[in-house]
């Protein structure tokens, strides 16, 4: 009996990967406490297991009486005294299973932890193997599962949602996602609702890393550091904003992510299940930057406040419900992306605020796009622009440039 015990477990040994030595410590351990307990032994109980037999042999902890410590109110020495029982194999088969198992257990989510805890942001690609209520289980590899957890938020507030909005999961789905935490099975804090029962390794589909490792794949610039993705604000399952930035003054970053009739952005989209992805110019001129970030509205200039952090943007009357989006959406997006507080004005409202505009003395980064068209800046009070183009080396045309002379147009001849 003794020896089949041992030929069973270096065959478990063999098939989970365990250090057969290791096991064998740690059952010796449960053991120990499970014939403390049946043959009650005030002072507890030590077990050994023969290596080469398999034999069990169960000791008394006894008590040295000089060894007592009054001010530990405890004994420091014991002797050993043999209550080997006749039954031992039988007794340790049954107490052994569960010990066993929860032994297993440990050892293989050491094992994972190991693993995949120096993989945290790495995206995985796994089949859906079930999916209930609260979470879903996704397999990795034979022997190695995750879980993508989407609690209701309402009934678990302290739990996590992982999945977009509106996202259903299939028996043998193939799924990306990308690892956001792993387990550690010796970790002392206080484990989660059913951690012990459900995989060490918890993925996600909301992560702005999903995106970021989806685009690796897909461009070649990003993945070689060509391209770099500067910043991404995400609302999972309806819209995404990414920033791009080119290290190849020749290379338009944008045009690579988007790719030849956008294949590589419609690749994205479609792994996220139709979510839409607006990728932009990032740039150091945050004025420029937040008028990129508001995409596809059309931006008149833009206000910047460092000190406060606000970006106070101006658009055409016809663009404002664009710029802002459905429920404030784009703005929304556009702050997170740029870390800048916005407020959007249309053109009329903010010539009512600011009065003439022209007569302001404006700063280098407030106007985007001003060299773009060549035309005059002058707004009048009902917040129409001139037409005009601007004189050279002036920002207004001769009719309303303050500083020329009254009478003279650009070319120093009367226009009345």
């Amino acid at each position: 009996m003794a020896s089949e015990m041992m030929e069973a477990l270096m065959e478990l040994c063999q098939e989970k990967h365990l250090n057969q030595l290791a096991l064998i410590d740690e059952l010796e351990r449960s053991l120990a406490e499970s014939y403390r307990s049946i043959l009650h032994l005030p002072f507890g109980a030590e077990v050994i297991i023969d290596r080469a037999t398999g034999k069990i042999y169960v000791y008394e902890l006894v008590p040295v009486e000089e060894s007592y410590d009054e001010e530990k109110d405890e004994y420091t020495e014991f002797t050993k005294r043999d209550v080997t029982p006749k039954d031992t194999s039988r007794i340790a088969a049954k107490h052994a299973k569960d010990a066993i198992n929860a032994i297993v257990r440990k050892s293989a989510r050491e094992q994972i932890f190991e693993e995949f805890s120096e993989r945290i942001g790495d995206i995985i690609t796994g089949t859906v193997l079930q999916s209930t209520p609260d979470f879903t289980i996704v397999k990795i590899r034979e022997g190695v599962e995750a879980e993508l957890p989407h609690f209701d938020q309402r009934r678990y507030p302290d739990e996590p949602n992982e999945r977009p909005a509106g996202e259903r999961y299939l028996h043998n789905q193939r799924l990306k996602a990308v690892i956001v935490d792993v387990r550690d099975p010796n970790s002392t804090e206080p484990a989660t609702k059913g951690e012990h029962s459900r995989p060490p390794i918890v993925i996600s589909r909301t992560h702005p890393a999903l995106i970021k490792c989806l685009f690796e794949n897909e461009v070649p610039e990003i993945y070689e550091g060509t391209v770099e993705i500067k910043s991404i604000a995400r609302e999972p399952g309806r819209r995404s904003k990414v920033a791009v930035h080119s290290l190849d003054d020749r290379l338009d970053p944008v045009g690579a992510c988007v790719g030849p009739k956008g294949s590589r952005v419609r690749a994205v989209v479609s792994e996220l299940r139709g979510e839409r992805v607006d990728v932009i110019l990032w740039d150091a001129d945050p004025a420029r930057y937040v008028a990129n970030a508001l995409s596809p509205a059309k931006v008149s200039r833009v206000l910047i406040d460092s000190e406060k952090g606000y970006a106070g943007v101006i658009v055409p009357d016809d663009q404002l419900s664009l710029a802002i989006g459905k429920d404030g959406q784009n703005a929304r997006l556009a702050a997170r992306l740029t870390g800048w507080h916005i407020d959007i004005k249309n053109e009329k409202l903010a010539a009512e605020i600011l009065g003439n505009l022209h007569v302001r003395e404006e700063a280098d980064d407030d106007l985007v796009g001003e060299d773009e068209d060549g035309r005059c800046a002058f707004v009048s009070e009902d917040g129409v622009r001139c037409r005009n183009q601007a004189r050279p080396g002036s920002r207004f045309c001769g009719v309303h440039d303050p500083e020329a002379e009254d009478g003279e147009d650009a070319t120093g001849e009367d226009w009345f």
